[in-house]
């Protein structure tokens, strides 16, 4: 029994942090990006939908494009980005903003760094207090468990 109350918290926590330098990882590339000052025309190559979820439950689809453009010293760059404008559609043209260290890191999302930096800080806010209330499942298991003469003061 106390393994379930030391290892399931654990693995949530840890799943909690995960995410939050995932997430945290690709608002800074977004923002780097935005910061270059690079930009270039890409045309989308492709454009699909994935769905993800169970049967007779809840679902959720994610927009998928694909995007080729030259950088300014000539190089050929793909990429793939999630989470596009549902109307775009293969052959569009659009803007992509890119760093010059990473240019396949590049985005075809317009700036919107006040967003970026809200939807980090609620991921921050989330996952601080996901890992905050596994800590204090284990904390309050272990005391209790430790025997009632250690819960007298």
């Amino acid at each position: 029994m106390d393994f379930f109350f030391y290892a399931v918290p654990t693995v949530m926590a840890a799943f909690a942090i995960l995410f939050a330098v995932s997430s945290l990882r690709r608002a800074r590339e977004l923002s780097a990006a935005w910061r270059s000052g690079l930009t270039a025309e890409a045309r989308c190559l492709r454009a699909y939908t994935t769905t993800s979820g169970s049967r007779g439950g809840s679902t959720s689809t994610t927009q998928h494009h694909v995007y080729e453009f030259l950088t300014r010293d000539g190089r050929a760059i793909r990429f793939e980005e999630d989470n596009g404008p549902g109307m775009r559609v293969a052959g569009d043209i659009v803007t992509v903003h890119y760093t010059a260290e990473r240019p396949e890191r590049a985005t075809a999302h317009r700036p919107q760094r006040g967003l970026n930096a809200a939807a980090g800080g609620g991921v921050l806010v989330f996952c601080g207090a996901m890992v905050a209330f596994c800590v204090f499942v284990m904390v309050t298991y272990s005391s209790m468990s430790a025997g009632p003469d250690l819960m007298m003061p």
